[in-house]
């Protein structure tokens, strides 16, 4: 295998000039960086990365750890994640938690031992529920920094990116009642975990500010059967004129079994769901959406990690850490009426 010593040797320069070069240094002309490169890419010369991580003591390696890679809107903030990183230079690993705690925790070590030079993540169900964040402040207290997403743990000191769960939720129930809908449910497969918490207290407080009009909320378990559980509820709440869901799919079944029931949506019904233009097709009218921009949500978080680490000397021993909020759309579609 051809080393740079080599191409040094036969473009007569010096190993730094051929090293400068390969990264496109400002300290080398023009015509040096296109001669030394069309040399390495004649001698098919690829820099030995192990050997410049533990010269350089980084990786420029990202680790990223989500809770599902079946979930369509983390796959999504995967992808924003990865193709900022890689505008940077930066490579990713994946790992997955599956919601639980102790992958999570697996996963944060086995990258933490000078595989990584950071972690993106999002919070495990597990982790939410039980409020253990001691594996994290570990992590952070190696020198590694970290940028949460969606699901945060608000008592780590760390860079955020969120969306505004509340707010979003709030100003989607404003608009039905804005419809003169007066029966407004709220139904949630994500209960126990802080967005759908942020979520419901955002359908709770427009409903507070309407006295005629009263809570009427379903909260579906992991275990349950979600479109049995949706069809007795609408079943036995029949005066029900709108439906805010705080999850991908139990706004497109709910507008499935309120058809099937022989209601007319919107006129009968309006439905709105937290949920990406993909998923709003699936349904016949296509659901109307809180879209959370979720490629812009894993940009974002790219962004701030590298920031964090390309400075990370200056800002060692400070706490200037920030929380990015990304800003959601409300994408009306014809499960809604028109105003």
């Amino acid at each position: 295998m051809v080393t740079l010593k080599q191409l040094a040797k036969e473009l007569n320069v010096s190993i730094s000039t051929v090293s400068k070069a390969l990264n496109n240094s400002e300290e080398i002309g023009k015509e040096t960086i296109k001669r030394v490169k069309e040399l390495a890419e004649l001698y098919n010369y690829k820099p030995n990365k192990v050997a410049l991580s533990l010269k350089q003591n980084r990786t420029n390696t990202i680790g990223v750890i989500i809770p599902d890679i079946l979930n369509y809107f983390l796959a999504k903030v995967l992808y924003g994640i990865e193709r900022e990183a890689s505008k940077h230079g930066y490579n990713i690993m994946t790992c997955i938690s599956n919601e639980s705690l102790e992958k999570e925790k697996e996963s944060l070590q086995i990258l933490a031992n000078g595989s990584v030079d950071g972690f993106i993540l999002c919070v495990s169900e597990e982790t939410q529920i039980k409020n253990e964040i001691k594996h994290f402040e570990n992590i952070i207290k190696q020198g590694l920094p970290i940028v949460m997403f969606d699901r945060v743990a608000h008592d780590v000191f760390c860079d955020k990116v969120i969306v505004d769960d509340f707010d979003a939720t709030y100003r989607a129930t404003q608009k039905l009642l804005k419809e003169n809908r007066k029966h407004i449910a709220f139904i949630s497969t994500i209960s126990d975990l802080s967005v759908g918490k942020l979520r419901e207290q955002g359908y709770n407080k427009a409903i507070l500010e309407h006295p005629a009009n009263k809570k009427i909320t379903l909260k579906i378990q992991k275990e349950d059967n979600a479109h049995e559980k949706i069809e007795a509820f609408l079943q036995a709440h029949k005066n029900i004129d709108a439906v805010i869901a705080a999850d991908s799919t139990s706004g497109i079944t709910s507008i499935n079994i309120a058809k099937s029931f022989g209601l007319n949506v919107p006129k009968d019904i309006s439905v709105i769901g937290f949920s990406s233009q993909t998923f709003a097709k699936l349904s016949l009218p296509k659901l109307t959406t809180i879209r959370q921009h979720a490629k812009e949500i894993g940009a974002n978080a790219a962004q701030m990690l590298i920031e964090r680490l390309q400075s990370q000397d200056k800002l060692k021993e400070q706490r200037d850490f920030r929380t990015k909020i990304v800003k959601t759309s409300l994408v009306e579609n014809g499960s809604t009426l028109s105003l």
